[in-house]
């Protein structure tokens, strides 16, 4: 009997005993028969109705009524909502929700008891006026409150966004105040690196610069700075008089609006609709994740990343789901794998900063924990390099698989990873995901295999965006991905993500890096990620951002930048190993110029290495509109910015 979620589907199409490879072919030339499986796999018809409220399942609805890309139409006659998903799991024991602080604080959630207080609070936000449409923003960090005020904001048919509470007023502000929210959800306050940080005054700037707003709700957590007077407390919200259900909405009516990282210019507001989710994360929590009845998951992150969405589509599957508030490092490296431990985590998910630093820490969690519980390990923000799968293999536990993703705000949700069941090969991403007809393409669009190209995904899937906000035209949206100039004659239009990606002749996935962030030494292509998974292994480094700046009269300067362990130096010989390094496992023509300390490496809010605009700034060019707002910490831009000043041609 087939316990594992991806086999139990393959044999309720009909595909049973058929390899990985079989049913990803089979979903990307068929769509519309994967995507129905999908849906009825799930029961969701059980959840689901026409716009008169009959019940309506997909063998007598269009699935995919338009592939054109973009605006591809899913579903049309379907009307759901995400929450009922959520909710159909209401029955069940244990905890829904656990809620777990830096200092060890811990909250539990049942599954009842989430039902009832998203029913109620979703009964007080209408009573405050808001409705089907209207934006409900957050300003919030990885707490149980935060989810169940989006699902409250969902249940009402209203539109969900949140920001973390790591962003100043004003960096929040150029982004929920595109969207013009009728309420807002703060907390007071949160403890980070062993330190409490008060959020009162933030949150009343934050909450002036959005007018409009019919409720203020703030969230006092335990133990944290009491709120203001003149608010209305989350305590009492969540115990409104009134209860209310989900209601149903089209399947692609706007469910949340993420952000892309605003680093050069207005932060783009991403719009993405009830059905497309739910289809996407049940197939990628639920098959790929194999997440279910009894799976604790977490995944480290924060509101103001897409894997906090993510993170939340456990939920969706019947798992319990793990929110943490402080940080990954404090007070060492340890705290996530003690995390690990006493939630009996069956999937973690991380980053490769966290992998790498509890490395260098010279931890062993395999042997100081109980990891007994654990099935799968995630890892994603940047490519996982590969003497990183060795060190889980031999530090966390032999043969733990590993799912490396890649994805992104853009489609919440992952184009590859891993997959219960398929091998794992250090370096790789296993797979392309099910429905994602994912190539690697060379400029004259013809397809790749074991070469390096273009990532493209040729047909439409569930979770693209529905829309950009304030993009009436869809100018921008078609210019974010789809209005790329490929060689020869203009074809199919496909999506074109800005990444280097080898597909192997095995089906699994190499990611170089950001293709316009392109190493190109004398004609030869590289990407960044090379460069780190070489240069990150060397103890004395903690970081590494490697950069091709074009420079007068063809010249081309290939830094890299090193931030240092304590103790350590860049010397002649830190030099000339980093330099062997890269000759023998990549390139001689990829040897960089220089080997430069720097005091810091700057990165978007999420944790990504701003190597377009930095390269830009490097070379000189007028027109980079950096915005600090979208900075981890804005002072190395100057740094940089004077380096470049020095630099001589």
């Amino acid at each position: 009997m087939t316990t594992r979620q991806i086999d139990r589907f393959a044999e309720s199409v009909g595909l049973a005993g058929k390899g990985y490879d079989e049913l990803w072919c089979w979903s990307v030339e068929q769509p519309a028969a994967f995507w129905r499986g999908v849906w009825g796999f799930y029961g969701l018809s059980d959840r689901a109705a026409d716009a008169d409220g009959k019940p309506l399942g997909p063998d007598n609805s269009d699935v995919l009524a338009d592939a054109s890309m973009p605006g591809a139409r899913w579903f049309p006659a379907m009307r759901l909502n995400y929450v009922d998903q959520v909710l159909a799991h209401a029955d069940r024991p244990g905890a829904a929700i656990i809620g777990v602080t830096e200092d060890g604080e811990r909250r539990e959630l049942s599954w009842s008891q989430l039902a009832d207080q998203v029913s109620r609070l979703a009964g007080t936000l209408e009573d405050c006026g808001v409705g089907e449409g209207d934006v409900v923003a957050a300003y919030l960090p990885d707490i149980p409150e935060t989810v169940v005020a989006f699902l409250a904001t969902a249940t009402l048919g209203a539109i969900w966004s949140g920001c973390g509470q790591d962003y100043a007023p004003e960096g929040a502000a150029a982004r929920l105040g595109q969207l013009r929210p009728k309420a807002l959800f703060t907390s007071t306050g949160y403890r980070f690196n062993g330190k409490p940080v008060d959020k009162n005054a933030d949150s009343a700037e934050l909450a002036g610069l959005l007018p409009g707003l019919a409720a203020h709700i703030v969230v006092t957590p335990v133990g944290g700075p009491p709120a203001p007077a003149g608010v209305r407390s989350y305590s009492d919200a969540v115990r409104g008089d009134r209860q209310v259900t989900p209601r149903p909405v089209a399947f692609d009516h706007p469910l949340w609006v993420l952000f892309s990282s605003g680093t050069t210019g207005k932060p783009k507001g991403i719009v993405h609709g009830h059905g497309g989710v739910v289809l996407e994360h049940l197939k990628a929590a639920g098959l790929h994740c194999d997440l279910g009845d009894g799976d604790v998951f977490f995944w480290h992150t924060a509101l103001s990343w897409m894997m906090w969405n993510f993170q939340v589509a456990g939920l969706l599957t019947g798992a319990t789901i793990v929110t943490y508030s402080g940080s990954p490092l404090y007070p060492d490296a340890d705290r996530l794998w003690q995390l690990v431990e006493s939630e009996h985590v069956t999937y973690f998910g991380t980053s490769p900063a966290q992998l790498r630093a509890s490395q260098k820490a010279g931890l062993v969690p395999g042997r100081d924990h109980d990891l007994s519980g654990l099935r799968t390990l995630g890892s994603t923000g940047s490519t996982l390099a590969a003497d990183l799968f060795d060190w889980v293999d031999a530090n966390v536990s032999a043969g733990l698989p590993i799912s490396s993703i890649s994805g992104g705000t853009d489609v919440v949700s992952a184009f590859a990873g891993g997959s219960a069941g398929v091998p794992v090969v250090a370096g790789e991403l296993s797979v392309r995901y099910l429905g994602v007809a994912l190539d690697s393409w060379a400029p004259d669009r013809t397809p790749l295999i074991g070469e390096v190209g273009e990532m493209v995904i040729t047909a439409p899937m569930p979770s693209m965006p529905v829309y950009f906000w304030d993009d009436p035209d869809g100018k921008r949206y078609r210019s974010a991905y789809f209005d790329h100039e490929w060689e020869g004659a203009a074809e199919e239009v496909v999506w074109r993500h800005g990444d280097w990606v080898t597909v192997t002749g095995r089906g699994s996935l190499v990611i170089h890096g950001r293709s316009d962030a392109t190493l190109n030494r004398h004609g030869i292509r590289m990407g960044s990620a090379d460069i780190y998974e070489v240069v990150e292994g060397f103890d004395e480094i903690t970081e590494a951002f490697v950069l091709g700046v074009d420079g007068p009269d063809g010249k081309y300067w290939m830094p890299l930048f090193v931030t240092l362990a304590d103790g350590a130096r860049v010397d002649d010989d830190l030099r000339a190993r980093i330099a062997a390094r890269i000759r023998t496992r990549l390139s001689p023509r990829h040897v960089p110029d220089e080997v430069i300390e720097v005091p810091g490496i700057p990165h978007t809010r999420t944790g990504k290495k701003l190597e377009v605009p930095v390269t830009a700034i490097l070379a000189g060019r007028s027109e980079v509109n950096l915005d600090p707002r979208s900075v981890d910490d804005y002072s190395l831009i100057d740094f940089y910015t004077r380096l470049g000043h020095d630099h001589s041609w």
